[in-house]
């Protein structure tokens, strides 16, 4: 189903209202993203910006596990399908890698961007969150996990947890060790 951009802006809007009325309530909202119906091109405008923030790493410290050869080709075909717009394919394959290595921070931070691809929001919320405690927490895969993070909350209406995400974007820069 595709959706205009003022449909999709004013369904966005109601969200936030909704949001807003049931923190007022007093009550806690369980699941922020319930209800939204995300675009895809507006889900694949928030991945550029997701993967846009991990810049290039020149100059900086940045942690690259060893890969199992098989996770590769798995994440080799996941990019393919993923550019052939067959995004619930290329989670499945990256789905199938993460049962071979299920603690790989960069497969878990490309699975929640698959997620926000497919408009599951609250999976790519756990999944960014899991990836950075995994991780290195520095260099660029950190600045993804926390752009993914900010980007959901933007969504959610979160403007405070935007804020400290974009802040922890910055503190992942980590100049790399002088070499002589």
């Amino acid at each position: 189903m595709t959706m205009s951009r003022p449909l999709a802006a004013a369904r966005l809007l109601t969200f936030a209202a909704a949001v807003a009325l049931a923190a007022c309530a007093g009550g806690p909202v369980q699941d922020p993203w319930r209800g939204v119906d995300m675009p895809v091109a507006d889900a694949a405008q928030m991945v550029a910006s997701i993967r846009a923030a991990a810049g290039d790493g020149e100059g900086e410290l940045a942690v690259q596990p060893l890969r199992d050869p098989r996770v590769e080709d798995l994440r080799q075909q996941a990019g393919r399908l993923e550019a052939a717009g067959d995004y619930q394919a290329s989670a499945e394959a990256l789905d199938r890698a993460l049962e071979i290595v299920d603690a790989d921070p960069a497969l878990l931070q490309e699975r929640a961007e698959l997620a926000v691809l497919l408009g599951d929001f609250a999976a790519a919320d756990a999944l960014a969150q899991r990836a950075y405690a995994l991780g290195a927490q520095v260099g660029p895969l950190c600045r993804r996990h926390w752009a993914t993070l900010e980007q959901l909350r933007l969504l959610a209406a979160d403007a405070e947890g935007a804020a400290s995400a974009r802040e922890q974007v910055a503190g992942c820069r980590v100049a790399g060790p002088e070499r002589y």
